[in-house]
């Protein structure tokens, strides 16, 4: 009677915990611009497309976080029940992670060159078996298995300038044959980041190409043949010289053929993964610098076919950039605004939909999002795990931190979060590359 009781007892605190935790009210306009001393797990903002500042209200900052060891026991910070069990540690570095149908977790370490895989054993963070599924590839990020199901015969792989397959069944701990490249030709340079991801059905393959800089710089004012041929010629907002291919979400078959653009105007969609509440395609995008501290916002959203973003001309909609005045008056009006709207510089670079059933029920449909850390932003932000709120499949706006205490004083860091990753037993995994760990998080209402 008396472990009953104090089951009951637990269940009670951490209840009342959670509850506490939701009745919290929502940071809102200015008061949600805030930095890494305000955040922790449960704080809740709301910025809309009016609360931006215009442009140069607060200078250029230059203000990256220095990497320090992991300070010995420490783990990331969590809401009331949850807690967070270290996976591995000292990778190179750790980017995506996705799940195989049979619950290994692919992780690719992009500065080695390699795809690694770690099979935990059932219950814990331990990892029963671990391997090098491929290496030589070249930065390697975004991961796929295809076709989708329990029973894939590939693993595709993003690299910088190529997609590649390899043959795969499940269980494999590493790979059976040599590459097959899908797709080439990729600009590579600055933003290198490049995911993939597969339509419900698995009839087609989605891939992101970031930028080649900051608002393009070096494209100029008019692509050969005029303004206006180009306009007809290609797809709303679609960019030309050293910008030729890239800001977009490009889809192809499987087999890399017929590809064509989905939407551009995506200064660097890091990270992509399809709803499954709803079959949609949603990235989240690092957006430009150096038009001051709190604009323009990062944001999650919804690929729109056909849609036209903003980069570089326009941000959030109908803001137009100042260092592109009066260069594309065609586009004014036509860029979408996102879903779902972030504090600016905090990186977002990738999304998992939690559709697990260890987490509370409130957290089903929701999204987590990695948030990698600003360094243009004299108020350091970002560098935790954020959750996007959804109901009825559709986003409220809001997002609340989840996972925090990354940062170790104003100047350093030990974490900087990346590729999140819903766990075939309801876990989440989140990777981060500042120290190389991956971990697992679980909740418990405090019954078992």
């Amino acid at each position: 009677m008396r472990l009953a009781g104090l089951a009951m007892s637990a269940l009670f605190l951490t209840t009342a915990a959670l509850a506490q935790q939701t009745d919290r009210p929502v940071l809102k306009g200015p008061a949600a611009f805030g930095d890494w001393r305000a955040d922790k797990p449960g704080v809740r903002r709301l910025i809309k497309p009016e609360d931006l500042p215009r442009p140069y209200v607060t200078k250029s900052a230059s203000n990256g976080a220095g990497l320090t060891e992991r300070p010995q026991g420490a783990k990331p910070q969590l809401p009331p029940g949850f807690s967070a069990e270290l996976v591995a540690s000292g990778i190179d570095n750790p980017r995506v992670v996705r799940v195989a149908p049979n619950g290994d977790l692919f992780v690719a370490d992009s500065e080695a060159n390699q795809v690694r895989v770690y099979r935990l054993t059932n219950g814990s963070a331990k990892a029963a078996e671990k391997s090098i599924f491929a290496g030589g590839l070249n930065q390697p990020y975004g991961i796929a298995f295809h076709p989708p199901g329990n029973d894939p015969q590939w693993v595709y792989v993003a690299n910088s300038d190529s997609i590649v397959r390899f043959a795969y069944r499940n269980g494999d701990l590493k790979a059976s044959g040599e590459p097959q490249t899908i797709v080439d030709d990729i600009p590579s340079s600055h933003h290198w980041t490049r995911d993939i991801a597969f339509s419900p059905d698995g009839k087609t393959l989605y891939l992101s190409v970031g930028s080649g800089s900051n608002i393009a710089e070096d494209m100029g004012k008019r692509p050969r043949g005029g303004l206006d041929a180009w306009v007809k010629s290609k797809p709303l907002g679609a960019s030309w010289g050293s910008e030729a291919g890239r800001a977009e979400v490009r889809a192809f078959d499987p087999d890399g053929r017929n590809g064509r653009i989905v939407a551009t105007g995506l200064r660097n969609c890091s990270g992509m993964t399809v709803q499954p509440a709803t079959g949609a395609l949603w990235c989240v995008v690092n957006e430009r610098d150096a038009l001051g501290d709190n604009t323009p916002a990062e944001y999650a959203t919804t690929v729109r076919e056909g849609a036209f973003y903003g980069w570089p001309w326009y941000y959030i909609g109908n803001n137009e950039d100042p260092r592109h005045k009066g260069e594309r008056p065609d586009l004014a009006g036509k860029a979408d605004i996102p879903d779902v709207l972030m504090q600016a510089h905090s990186a977002p670079l990738n999304i998992a939909f939690y559709d697990g059933k260890s987490f509370p029920a409130e957290y089903q449909g929701d999204a987590f999002v990695a948030l990698h850390g600003s360094w243009n932003r004299g108020n350091r932000t970002g560098y935790k795990v954020v959750r996007l709120k959804f109901k009825d499949g559709k986003p409220t706006g809001e997002y609340e931190d989840f996972m925090t205490g990354f940062v170790v004083s104003n100047g350093e860091v030990w974490g900087r979060p990346v590729g999140v990753a819903v766990a075939k037993d309801g876990a989440l995994i989140v990777t981060e590359d500042g120290n190389g760990t991956i971990w697992r998080v679980t909740y418990s209402d405090g019954r078992s």
